[in-house]
């Protein structure tokens, strides 16, 4: 048992984990754990709220939606016939922001309806637990319909007159980025609803659909258009990407609109809403809109009892295997609409619908062999080779165990048979061990006492359970790690690919990430295989790199710890390289989510002359070392104090939250009692201005805070 100490402390953990994770699942579509492993932190995360509910907090991810928003913003669009809506007073203008994003920039708009989440469980008696709660509160016979889980990424469509008008994503499920343009290319969404046969107009009733309504549902990629995009990804020496679901996220958020006509995604449309619409049940819905020309699912059945369900679970957790596209479950809702109604929802959850999730595929296969790799940081992970064997769509030849700590756990021995799978379909891994299988006199594979790439002594991190080689500058694998890195897009965004590095590195042409600023193009066109056209399309990616920001750069140095969120902390903390290099432990300390750990490793970094001489380097190919706008602050109007912003501004609310960094404030998502001011603009939350009042934590107005920071301002 945890005490309250404990538990705030495991909270606050849990709450920067979840939240990180969402940004990954959904901005970057680049998931960072598998899907099972979030859904029990959540439920960690839910235990300790409830044991402790005072600790319970308004911006929990408990309590919202992952959000998949390309930048920030509060817009209201011009939906003239929606104006008594909630959250939007009648006759309000409208207004639209351009937000920022990896891809592209989109609008955001409002979604009529809240787009939240389902509940999800793995466990059968969990979704028994649901269908008692619900048939006590109905109180009358009902029916379920059942459904497939489609693993892509949800979209909101709303048709006009029969024609598609705008197409929104779940955003943070009151706002959505506005992907209208990116769909009108995919192949099955109708830009024109059909008039089904046998329909004919009469007096009151002049077309076969309502004047305006919204349909949800998921857009994915096929199987088959996941394997080609990453051949081709492959060819050009791009990142692959590791699931489906991933590769359709990112496509529907591509710069050229035209270029997703090309990624075969496909899309599932499962939830009608609008105003006085002319159905009963869930099911008449979706056949209408069948009926319509869109796409909805045929694979859904309607089920009468606890027993039905649970034989549609049982043929599809079976069955899917054979499905041209990846599917995580069974949704289960409540089929008669008044009765959804009824039931009402959470703050997150429908209360009429939740959805089984499928465990994790599994295969037994032999392990061959295991090799130990090094990682850009000198990070040792044992990876087992194996027996090919087919999961969840594709052929696994490769699986991760770790570090020495799990491989003594499974107890692994070479030419064991072991289960494999894929944590939410990302990266597979080894599970456990078949031991009636083992051969006799099985060996143990013994992890290495030394660097497999350079021979030096490893290292051990005890906290980490991990082995590091320390030969930072002359191991060659984590010299080509850091340079993939330094490229990469996330950081300096050079076209380039690990074939690319591994050629100039093999030649010593680059051998630091300074040397590529020294390239020209007579030198790369000696390489077998370079072409005029792909020296200048290399040399121009390099020139362009030099206008990439600060924050990116410094996160493009590679220094152990630090991501992106880190680096662009302790950019806008010093304001530039020279500041960063000479600051000590204890001044690295003072910035905002820098431990001792960081701190330390930031130090050792910039105390080594090989490093310094490296930026030095840099520095004179051009690259940008400092942030924006120096000074960093503009006064100490804000200094020590914590501001927690709620409600719309004059500007952004990324434009606020700079706005008082900028005069030495603090910004926090949640009131505590450490708050100094609640900032209230137009509309704030409800919650945050009680939680306010209860913890005696002042309210100021924008009006307020300006007139604060123009009386010290420098």
């Amino acid at each position: 048992m945890m005490n309250r100490e404990q538990a705030e402390i495991r909270i606050s953990e849990l709450r920067d984990l979840l939240n990180e994770a969402n940004r990954r699942y959904y901005v970057d579509s680049s998931p960072m754990m598998s899907d099972y492993e979030f859904d029990m932190r959540m439920k960690e995360l839910e235990a300790l709220e409830q044991e402790f509910p005072d600790l319970a907090s308004p911006d929990s991810p408990t309590l919202k939606v992952g959000s998949d928003l390309s930048g920030t913003g509060t817009i209201f669009p011009d939906f003239p016939d929606m104006n008594s809506r909630p959250g939007r007073a009648k006759g309000s203008k409208s207004k639209s922001v351009r937000t920022g994003g990896n891809a592209k920039e989109f609008e955001q708009y409002p979604h009529k309806y809240p787009m939240l989440s389902l509940g999800n469980t793995y466990d059968i008696t969990e979704v028994e637990a649901f269908a008692d709660r619900a048939a006590k509160s109905i109180g009358n016979a009902f029916t379920y319909s059942c459904e497939l889980k489609f693993d892509g990424t949800a979209i909101c469509l709303t048709y006009r007159n029969g024609k598609l008008f705008r197409a929104l994503t779940r955003g943070d499920g009151t706002v959505g980025d506005d992907v209208t343009e990116n769909v009108r290319h995919i192949g099955n969404i109708p830009q024109e609803l059909k008039v089904p046969e046998g329909f004919f107009p009469t007096l009151l009733e002049s077309r076969p659909w309502p004047e305006e309504f919204e349909i949800r549902g998921e857009i994915y990629m096929p199987w088959a258009a996941f394997e080609r995009l990453n051949i081709e990804r492959q060819r050009d020496e791009e990142q692959l990407f590791a699931n489906p679901r991933n590769a359709a996220s990112g496509s529907l958020k591509l710069i050229d609109s035209s270029m997703i006509a090309n990624r075969g995604l496909e899309c599932t449309l499962y939830h009608v809403l609008g105003e006085d619409l002319p159905f009963s049940t869930h099911d008449q819905a979706l056949k209408a809109a069948g009926s319509w020309g869109l796409p909805v699912s045929d694979k859904r059945k309607i089920c009468r009892s606890i027993a039905d369900i649970e034989e549609f679970i049982a043929y599809w957790d079976t069955q899917r295997k054979t499905l041209p596209f990846a599917t995580d479950g069974i949704v289960i809702k409540v089929n008669e609409l008044p009765y959804q109604e009824e039931l009402g929802y959470t703050a997150k959850f429908p209360r009429w619908a939740v959805a089984y999730k499928f465990k994790a595929e599994q295969a037994l296969t032999k392990l061959i062999s295991v090799d130990y790799q090094v990682g850009r940081t000198g990070a040792v992970t044992p990876v087992a080779n194996l027996e090919p064997v087919l999961l969840s769509g594709t052929v696994v030849k490769r699986a991760s165990l770790h570090n020495e700590d799990q491989m003594k756990l499974l107890d692994v021995h070479i030419g064991d048979y072991v289960y494999v799978e894929k944590g939410g379909e990302i990266i597979p891994k080894i599970t456990a061990v078949e031991m009636t299988k083992r051969p006799d006199g099985a060996p143990v594979p013994h992890f290495p006492d030394t660097c497999p790439d350079c021979g030096t002594s490893l290292v051990r991190d005890s906290e980490e359970a991990k082995a590091f080689c320390p030969n930072t500058g002359g191991c060659p694998t984590q010299i080509k790690e850091r340079l993939i890195h330094f490229l990469s897009r996330k950081a300096m965004n050079v076209i380039a690919g690990e074939a690319t590095i591994e050629q100039l590195y093999s030649r010593g042409m680059v051998l630091s990430p300074a040397d590529f600023y020294e390239l020209d193009k007579d030198s790369l066109l000696q390489l077998e295989g370079w072409k005029d056209r792909s020296a200048e399309r290399f040399l121009n990616s390099l020139s362009d790199s030099k206008k990439t920001g600060f924050e990116k750069v410094l996160y493009a140095l590679g220094i152990r710890y630090v991501g992106e969120s880190t680096a662009k902390s302790v950019a806008r903390h010093f304001g530039n390289i020279d500041a960063i290099a000479s600051a000590s432990v204890e001044e690295l300390l003072k910035v905002e989510d820098v431990g001792q750990v960081i701190a330390e490793s930031i130090y050792a970094f910039f105390a080594d002359e090989h490093n310094l001489n490296t930026v030095r380097r840099l520095k004179d190919a051009g690259l940008r070392f400092e942030t924006d706008g120096a000074p960093a602050n503009l006064s100490s109007a804000l200094e020590g104090k914590t501001i927690v912003i709620s409600g719309n501004f004059s500007i952004s609310r990324d434009q606020m939250k700079a706005l008082i960094t900028s005069h030495g404030g603090k910004n926090s998502g949640s009131i505590s009692g450490k708050t100094s001011w609640l900032l209230a603009g137009e509309k704030p939350g409800p919650e945050k201005l009680k939680k306010a009042e209860a913890l005696g934590v002042p309210v100021i107005s924008e009006e307020e805070l300006m007139e604060i920071c123009r009386a010290e301002e420098k």
